[in-house]
């Protein structure tokens, strides 16, 4: 029961993830909201409310011995704004530009990126399993991007810049986060990185300054799904997921996420999704597989580690 109640909340969290990338498009191209303001205000509430969670627990104290020291302080600084900014920025970007599902995916080849760090620091031979990843990344960023055909990029160029700049800074995110968590518990590092991710974009676009003209119902419920159950709920879903099962797992099962992004694009938003895009997707979900089963006795790969969540 145990089990079945961590895999239940990763993929929860994970769909809830994609779906908060449809809702954030929805945002953008009909309600024609900012995509700045949009990842200023998210990241804001979402590290107070993490924060708020983490001095209510028992660790409390926890929350400010960042606050004590250069060292902490500094570190938290850079996973903030390039790590947490950097990954929120970019996505959010890439959805504003393209659409959520490409976005989520293009995201999702971040793996690699942390795959050939290791085998350059190690400098280790890769696998077969490794060299496999690469290339089902490599084939399924090719159809995802071109639905097949050589000739002609499906995505726009900045879409596509911003997406694979998204997977660049989730790597950052996760190898940066390492030293973190070791230290502190997960929720006040997201908790933390929201914030100072927040505050530092706030000198940029201010959350206060946006305009409401022509906003309904619909664009407050959007803005609330994305804050709330786009963002906290998932977040910590996912964290308290591995009390109950490992980072292996929960890895696999977060797979869901660009699922739910395609289909809530598709089925909602009318985006259209060739076959040789959904053949590039099942390529780069593959390749995600591959490194998580990979054998143990292989040095290189994605280390498991709680914080590899960010969209």
């Amino acid at each position: 029961m145990h089990n079945f109640k961590g895999y239940l909340m990763v993929i929860v969290a994970a769909s809830l993830w994609g779906l908060s990338g449809t809702a954030a498009q929805n945002l953008f191209q009909e309600a024609k909201v900012e995509m700045d303001w949009l990842v200023t205000v998210r990241m804001l509430i979402a590290g107070l409310i993490f924060l708020a969670m983490a001095l209510l627990g028992k660790k409390r104290q926890m929350v400010f011995d960042v606050l004590k020291n250069k060292f902490s302080i500094f570190h938290f600084a850079i996973f903030g704004i390039i790590g947490m900014l950097g990954v929120q920025y970019t996505y959010f970007a890439a959805i504003d530009e393209g659409n959520a599902a490409v976005a989520t995916l293009l995201q999702y080849i971040a793996p690699v990126f942390i795959l050939v760090y290791f085998l350059l620091i190690l400098r280790k031979v890769p696998t077969l399993f490794e060299v496999l990843a690469v290339f089902l990344t490599l084939l399924g960023a090719f159809l995802l991007l071109t639905n097949g055909s050589a000739e002609n990029l499906i995505v726009p160029g900045l879409a596509v810049f911003w997406g694979v700049l998204s997977a660049f800074a989730l790597a950052f995110y996760t190898l940066y986060s390492e030293r973190l968590v070791k230290q502190f518990d997960s929720i006040i590092v997201v908790g933390w990185g929201m914030l100072i991710g927040g505050m530092a974009i706030s000198f940029l676009q201010s959350p206060f300054s946006v305009d409401l003209t022509g906003w309904g119902i619909k664009e407050y419920l959007l803005i609330i799904f994305v804050i709330i159950f786009g963002t906290v709920i998932p977040f910590y879903l996912f964290i308290d997921s591995l009390r109950l099962i490992n980072s292996k797992i929960s890895s696999l099962l977060s797979c869901s996420e660009p699922l739910s992004s395609v289909v809530a694009s598709v089925l909602w938003l009318g985006v259209p999704f060739g076959i040789w895009q959904a053949a590039g997707t099942v390529c780069i979900i593959a390749m995600v597989f591959l490194l998580t089963l990979k054998p143990k006795n292989s040095k290189a790969g994605v280390p498991e580690k709680e914080a590899d969540i960010a969209t």
